[in-house]
């Protein structure tokens, strides 16, 4: 039995592995496997470990840090790709893994999931409502594009901006597919809207975001969420035309307006020369007959208007006329006028030369009848009031009567003596005087006594003018 199990090769676990690893990398090399991914993790590291399954296996895979900008794709839990790399080992735990440097997606039903998929959830956002888009400028004076610098895209419209209308063209060159073309294509158009207005760069009026025809790989650059962001953000209206007129990527739902080809897109962003010009000579054409016609109708208005309205010239010469007429029948008739007066006031005088002293002395004997018949009546009246003053004189006692007056000479006394004490005269007769402005106001104050005023000094026994001299305040002094 021991020379039996000499026979066995004996080997190390470490030649065991190396062994293993060998073989497989020398028996498979570079091989693409297609499977749906599972259990992905990214680590710290930047190292991404994930499983590919299908209906019958399993196997690990891993791409390495260097490998993930290269990769082609964001791998995600349940995306179907197809990963292309080498079979290798890991001795480690005995397993053996595939190392991927290129994935894509696997088929093109695939790609068309995973871009449905992402249309509903950015559609659910409302990035593609029609509320949201703008109105292109009608003469832009800066337009920008996001294409590649090189192909037949960028000659296409600049030779189109060329012959319709020549205008400013700002280029931001980007790759439009493979690897870091996304992250591209969204920074330039997130640098279009970033430019300030008036600054040393131009800021486009409208950005055209192109790229010629191609698969539909070649195209997922569009399609990208990134670039569908961007292109929703987009300040500046945002026109796309990216691959030919059947091809539709996700971009053309987020921007504003979607034109089939490149020459297309820049027939949208900039009008025609020549139909512009017909435009304005047809719409000059229509303004001025329009004007014309506007003319014609206030003018035959006015003339309407004017055979309405009475001959100011007659009116006027016929007012002349009459004025002339009665300054003529005014200076003939006013000396007969004045004739006539004269010589009725003469005639007047004489009558009253005449009758005057008649009349004098009529009326003197009627005054002196009526004087005598008053006299004598007035006698008759006294003598009858004296009589009756005679029969009612016995019959009143004297002393109560008496009494009486003198109690009410006294108290008129002593009102009299109140009445003088608060008389101004009393005050006046004391050596104070009252002083009034010129509308008869009293003056009270020394504000009210201006440098210049009039005034009117009343003393006890007359009254003086006076003028007010100096300053206003305390300081007034009266010129006599």
């Amino acid at each position: 039995m021991e020379e039996r199990s000499s026979n066995i090769p004996e080997y190390s676990v470490s030649e065991i592995s190396g062994a293993v690893k060998r073989t497989l990398e020398g028996a498979f090399g570079r091989v693409r496997v297609r499977g749906e991914i599972t259990e992905l993790k990214r680590y710290p590291s930047g190292h991404i470990y994930f499983s590919l399954k299908d209906e019958g296996g399993k196997i690990s895979g891993v791409v390495w840090k260097g490998a993930v900008s290269r990769l082609g794709l964001a791998p995600e839990n349940g995306l179907e790709v197809i990963a292309q790399g080498k079979v290798s080992s890991y001795g480690d735990r005995s397993s053996y893994q595939l190392i991927v440097d290129r994935m894509e997606y696997a088929g093109m039903g695939a790609m068309l999931a995973r871009i449905e998929a992402l249309r509903l959830k950015l559609g659910a956002e409302g990035l593609f409502d029609a509320d949201r888009k703008r109105r292109l400028p009608v003469l832009p004076l800066v337009v920008g594009v996001v294409t590649s610098p090189q192909g037949a895209v960028i000659q296409d419209i600049k030779t189109t901006i060329a012959r319709r209308f020549p205008r400013h063209i700002l280029i931001w060159p980007v790759p439009v597919q493979g690897e870091g073309a996304a992250e591209k294509i969204a920074a330039a158009i997130r640098g279009f809207s970033a430019l300030p207005a008036g600054g040393t760069i131009p800021r486009p009026d409208v950005v055209i975001v192109a790229r010629g025809g191609g698969s539909l790989e070649d195209l997922m650059a569009f399609n990208d969420e990134a670039v569908v962001r961007a292109a929703a953000a987009s300040t500046i209206p945002l026109i796309s035309a990216v691959g030919h007129e059947t091809d539709t990527t996700l971009i053309d739902f987020a921007s504003d307006r979607r034109a089939p080809t490149p020459t297309a897109a820049a027939e949208l962003a900039v009008p025609q020369r020549t139909e512009l010009l017909a435009d304005l000579l047809q719409k000059a054409a229509r303004l001025a007959g329009s004007l014309g016609r506007m003319a014609q109708e206030k003018r035959l208005r006015l003339q309407r208007a004017e055979r309405g309205l009475p001959d100011l010239g007659a009116i006027t010469g016929l007012a002349r006329q009459r004025l002339d007429d009665r300054t003529a029948r005014l200076e003939l008739a006013l000396p007969g006028l004045v004739r006539v007066r004269r010589t009725a006031l003469a005639q007047a005088g004489a009558r009253l030369t005449l009758a005057l002293p008649g009349l004098v002395s009529t009326r003197r004997a009627a005054f002196t009848l009526a004087g005598e018949r008053l006299r004598s009546a007035g006698r008759g009246a006294m003598a009858a009031r004296a009589a009756k003053a005679g029969a009612l004189l016995p019959r009143l006692n004297p002393a109560p009567l008496l009494a009486r007056l003198r109690e009410q000479a006294a108290r008129l006394e002593g009102m009299g003596a109140r009445l003088e004490s608060v008389s101004h005269h009393g005050v006046l007769a004391r050596g104070y005087a009252l002083v009034f402005d010129a509308k008869g106001h009293p003056v009270s104050k020394l504000s009210q006594a201006r440098p210049g005023a009039a005034l009117r000094v009343m003393v006890s026994d007359g009254e003086f003018n006076a003028t007010v001299s100096g300053g206003v305040a305390r300081q007034a002094r009266l010129d006599l």
